[in-house]
Formats: structure tokens, C-alpha cells, sequence
């Protein structure tokens, strides 16, 4: 190998990728350098908690030449995968004692288009029991820790990947997000999560297939990984009925476009929620970043003051609705604030549903009118920065006090209700020096413009984290 294993899990996946394509560098060279790393980390993190290697050497084998000048190709590039999506053959928990010995017998279609774009799927990443929370433990593997501090979460429900993109374990992997699960533990752990419009990324088979609230995302250590493997993961899927085309052109190829000045409006509580302060200040930062780049940045957003109500009654409506049968079986089994919040949606009566729906509606209603006006929206990822391991989720932020573990990832979750695209990229490092992350939030389809900012705010800061 004509780069040694020590210098390898460092560099970046279009590095990797690269060197996979000029084959200065094999599949398996690859695949033996990600597999010493997450050796090396697994004790400290526990990241990566089901490992695959011999399917992994299996796709090596069989790697699909007919692919690879699409863009997005990944040459046999290790892919890790959050382990609420189905791979074939390979044990899949949802993080639950529920599903403790269940393996796949069919892959996502995520996962199919992954495998056919190259990628080699090495492992399952840790989440929370069926992705709710963001604080990633369960029962079955137990927590994961942040990378920069072990005593401090890696945050949820992508806390899995995040960590191990962060320790060098991974150099792209996937997530999903509901309420922020994405951007909540890129922001955690100093990395790149983007939740892309609904339908952007095909995923299924669904039990809800028309569920928009919920979608899958790239993870990686840059803005660049991110494009990459956002052609990596897009195409039109009929069996998905959400599934769409938002650009015509290669994500990768709007990275280095040079754009003109932007009209930008950023906010840290849109005037409505808790923000602690060390994440205030983080995104002061951003603002002195943007407006040294060369932007107009005003302090607005749009009005989310309907947010909070909106998206817990939705939310525990999916959730009663998706896991019904589940309660009924296992119910205690489940752990209990999950239990709790599908007993939640249970109790909803059909005005309580219908309202939270009309608000929805205005809500992007607003956010509509203000992308008439301004080029895009700049937040926190979360409203904390990394919280103790031992604290499953922050009971207080500012004069706040939550009595339940949905309330405080609102930054996040509002957007969640517009469809809006958001990506979570790195800002600042605390105190205690844990990296605290914004949203880089756009007009829905506009994924390519999104990722141009995110590229420029990320190479103009120099924010490229990796632990040691």
C-alpha cells in the first residue's frame, strides 16, 4: 500500500476516493485501514457496533464497474450505517432488546443505491431505540461517547455515526433525521450532517411511505465528503413515492462556484426559544464570518412561533401511527419516554391533529415569504452545546425548565416542519473545547446552493476537527 494505515483514516473520503480511482490504494487496503481504526476507537466510543467484513469482502469482489464515471462513485469506499436502516444479511437493532437477534433479510433502498454507486458497507452505527432521543444508549450496545470528551454525549439520534466520522472511524456514513437527528450530533462531535428536502434521498420500504417529517442524510467529516455522497445517495426511486430530482447537475459541481453577496438573516432562538449562552455566542461567530466573507447578514427569521405545539403533536402522531403494533407486543419493553410519547399520540383527538396540520401549513407559509426576501437562514443545530454522558437530556436551558426530551431540540425540529433543506456544519469550540455547530438552512430543492455556503463557511473558518 503505498500509504500507510496511519496517515490514511485521516484523510478526507475525496481523498480516499481518489486514491481508490487512480488505484494507488485497493478496496481492501481500505477496508483493512477503517476496520484497525475502528479497533483502535470501539473501546473509548462505541461507535461502530456491528461490524460485516466478510460481506464487506464479498461487495469487494463484485464491485460494480458499469457505474464509474457517474459522479458519486465511490471505488469501494468503507460506508457506515446507522443501525435503524435495514442492510441485507447483517443485523439490524433499531436499537431496541425488541430486536436484539433480528437480521435483515433485504436492504434499504438507500442501501441498494449505496452498494450500486461502490460503496462497501462495513458496519451498523449506535443509535437511541428506534431513533428517539438525542442522546445515543440503549439496552443493547449501551451509550456512545463524543470523541472530543468521552464524558460528554455524541448527541441523537445519528450519534453513532457522528462519532465515528469524528474519531476517524468512518470517513462517510448515514443518518436520519426527524427532529434535528442529523444536525443535533454533527454539531455534537465537529462534523458535516445535512437533512436535504423530503424526497431528495429515497428510503423504504415505508409502513408510511408519504411521511415527510422523517428523512435520510449524508454524514461526513466536510462540506466536499458531503456532496460527494450526496450523488452517492440520490436518484429517482419509483417504489418511493417522495422520490425526486432537485438538480440537474452533480452536487459536487456546485461546491467551488463562486456566487455573488448573499442576503442572509440568522437567528439563535427565533425570538421564541431558549438558547444557551456559549451556543449565542457561536453563532455571533458565524455572523462575523458571513459578513467577512462578504454577505449581508441581518439578525430576523421567519415566525416558528407555532413550532413547538406543531411538531410534538405530529410528532407523537407518527409515532402512535408507525408504532402501533409494536406497543401493543412489546410494550414494556420499550423504554420510557419512548413509551410515553407513543401513549402520547394515542390520546390525540382528530382536532388536535387537524390544527397541528393547519399550523404546519402556515408555518411554511412563512418560511416561504421570508426565502422571498433572503437567501438563507443561519441557526444553531442545537440549542445546547455537548451535554454530560450521564444526563439523558438537558432539563433546563436559560429560564427554561423542559419536562420532556423533545422541547429542547426545537432549533432543530422547527425546520424539520418547513421541508426546508438544512445543513448542520461546524462553528465553534467551547469552553470545555466541544465543538458547537449552525444550520445553514435554503429554499426547499435548493441542495446545491446549500452546500456552495456550507463549503465556503467551512473553508473560510478552517473548521476541519478531527480528534486525535
Amino acid at each position: 500500500m503505498a500509504l500507510s494505515e496511519e496517515n490514511l483514516w485521516k484523510k478526507s473520503a475525496t481523498e480516499v476516493v481518489s486514491l481508490l480511482k487512480r488505484k494507488e490504494i485497493s478496496p481492501d487496503e481500505a477496508l483493512d485501514a477503517n476496520l484497525k481504526r475502528i479497533k483502535e476507537t470501539h473501546s473509548s466510543i462505541n461507535a461502530v457496533v456491528t461490524i460485516c467484513e466478510k460481506r464487506a469482502r464479498h461487495q469487494i469482489k463484485n464491485l460494480d464497474t458499469s457505474r464509474k464515471d457517474q459522479p458519486g462513485y465511490l471505488y469501494g469506499l468503507p460506508i457506515v450505517i446507522k443501525d435503524l436502516t435495514e442492510v441485507k444479511d447483517v443485523k439490524t437493532t433499531y436499537g431496541s432488546k425488541v430486536f436484539e437477534d433480528y437480521i435483515s433479510s433485504t436492504s434499504d433502498f438507500l442501501v441498494e443505491r449505496i452498494e450500486k454507486m461502490g460503496g462497501v458497507i462495513i458496519g451498523k452505527t449506535n443509535t437511541p431505540e428506534f431513533g428517539a432521543g438525542s442522546q445515543t444508549f440503549n439496552e443493547v450496545f449501551g451509550y456512545t461517547k463524543n470523541p472530543w470528551n468521552t464524558n460528554y454525549t455524541s448527541g441523537g439520534s445519528s450519534g453513532g455515526t457522528a462519532s465515528a466520522l469524528a474519531a476517524g472511524a468512518a470517513w462517510l456514513g448515514t443518518g436520519s433525521d426527524l427532529g434535528g437527528s442529523l444536525r443535533n450530533p454533527a454539531s455534537f462531535c465537529g462534523v458535516v450532517g445535512f437533512r436535504t428536502t423530503p424526497g431528495t434521498i429515497a428510503h423504504g420500504p415505508q409502513n408510511l411511505p408519504f411521511n415527510d417529517l422523517s428523512v435520510d442524510g449524508p454524514m461526513a467529516r466536510t462540506v466536499k465528503d458531503i456532496a460527494l455522497f450526496l450523488d452517492t445517495m440520490t436518484e429517482m426511486d419509483y417504489r418511493d413515492p417522495l422520490s425526486s430530482i432537485s438538480s440537474d447537475k452533480p452536487y459536487q459541481n456546485f461546491i467551488n462556484e463562486e456566487k455573488h453577496k448573499y442576503n442572509i438573516g440568522i437567528t439563535d432562538d427565533f425570538e421564541v426559544l431558549a438558547c444557551a449562552p456559549e451556543v449565542r455566542e457561536s453563532v455571533n461567530h458565524a455572523e462575523k464570518i458571513l459578513l467577512e466573507m462578504g454577505h449581508n447578514v441581518e439578525r430576523i427569521s421567519p415566525d416558528l412561533s407555532e413550532s413547538e405545539n406543531t411538531f410534538q403533536i405530529l410528532r407523537a402522531h407518527l409515532l402512535a401511527t408507525d408504532k402501533r403494533e409494536l406497543y401493543k407486543k412489546y410494550k414494556n419493553i420499550l423504554k420510557e419516554d419512548l413509551r410515553l410519547n407513543i401513549e402520547k399520540g394515542f390520546k390525540l383527538t382528530e382536532e388536535q391533529i387537524s390544527k397541528a396540520n393547519i399550523a404546519r401549513g402556515q408555518i411554511i407559509k412563512n418560511t416561504n415569504s421570508f426565502f422571498d426576501k433572503y437567501d438563507f437562514l443561519i441557526a444553531p443545530s442545537s440549542m445546547v452545546a455537548p451535554f454530560s454522558i450521564n444526563e439523558h437530556w438537558p432539563k433546563k436551558v436559560e429560564n427554561k425548565i423542559f419536562d420532556n426530551y423533545v422541547s429542547w431540540l426545537m432549533t432543530a425540529a422547527a425546520i424539520s416542519l418547513t421541508g426546508c433543506p438544512s445543513l448542520a456544519v461546524p462553528c465553534s469550540i467551547t469552553k470545555n473545547n466541544l465543538p458547537i455547530g449552525i444550520q445553514i438552512i435554503g429554499k426547499r430543492r435548493n441542495e446545491g446552493k446549500v452546500l456552495n455556503l456550507g463549503h465556503k463557511f467551512q473553508k473560510h473558518s478552517n473548521n476541519y476537527g478531527i480528534t486525535p
